[in-house]
């Protein structure tokens, strides 16, 4: 038994979710319509991971100035530490419980969509059935559907690199990771590469939302101090 077998019912009720969408909209919209659903359930989860993120950005330079003041003296910094985040009412960690408690339901849509129950894979875009993998592709419109998914997640892939250049914290090389999307989607059949591409897309958008440049201070004390 896998260990992801735990998953099955919840795999099983989206499953139902989406038929039941199929039965009014054709299944790869479908399969989008659900997708952009759990990740606007999600977004509360996302909101406090930018808040725990802009913290850190916010508190970096502070730690690196008690990290070199206490280098010889490992428990002063971390009582020193402590104390920082404790003022700050945040914690070192405060980011990654909103990342872990997303994690079941993406796990859940990448099963779903993969090796999804009852037919609902049997369905087809333009021509090309939700089952088929890019390898497997041997026309040239199962081609050209593939090559349209794979080009929006590279484009997606480098307005992420672009973002994450001019972040307030530096990434350096890691921000390539992105690449790694789009390299993955290859390993998936049409209706995982669907999922992956409105997933993808989501988080591109909320991300720039969430970490969009604050208002200037005259828009901001208006926004904060309403006239009377």
């Amino acid at each position: 038994m896998s260990v992801l077998s735990v998953l099955d019912p919840a795999v099983h009720l989206a499953h139902a979710a989406v038929a039941a969408l199929a039965a009014v909209v054709p299944t790869a919209a479908a399969i989008v319509l659900f997708t952009l659903a759990v990740r606007a359930a999600l977004h509360p989860l996302a909101r406090s991971a930018a808040r725990a993120e802009r913290v850190r950005a916010r508190l970096a330079p502070k730690v690196a100035r008690l990290r070199e003041r206490h280098a010889r003296n490992p428990e002063r910094l971390n009582r020193e530490l402590l104390a920082l985040h404790r003022a700050e009412g945040t914690g070192p960690f405060a980011g990654l419980l909103p990342v872990l408690l997303q994690a079941p339901f993406f796990s859940v849509m990448y099963r779903l969509f993969t090796t999804a129950p009852g037919h609902l894979l049997d369905a087809t875009l333009a021509g090309v059935p939700l089952a088929v993998h890019p390898a497997a592709a041997h026309t040239p419109a199962q081609f050209a559907v593939f090559a349209v998914l794979e080009a929006a997640l590279l484009a997606l892939a480098w307005a992420g690199v672009r973002r994450a250049k001019h972040a307030p914290t530096p990434v350096g090389p890691v921000r390539w990771l992105a690449f790694g999307t789009p390299l993955f989607a290859l390993l998936l059949p049409l209706a995982g590469q669907l999922y992956l591409l409105t997933s993808t897309a989501w988080t591109t958008a909320e991300r720039w939302y969430l970490h969009r440049p604050a208002a200037g201070p005259a828009t901001g004390q208006a926004v904060g101090h309403p006239a009377r």
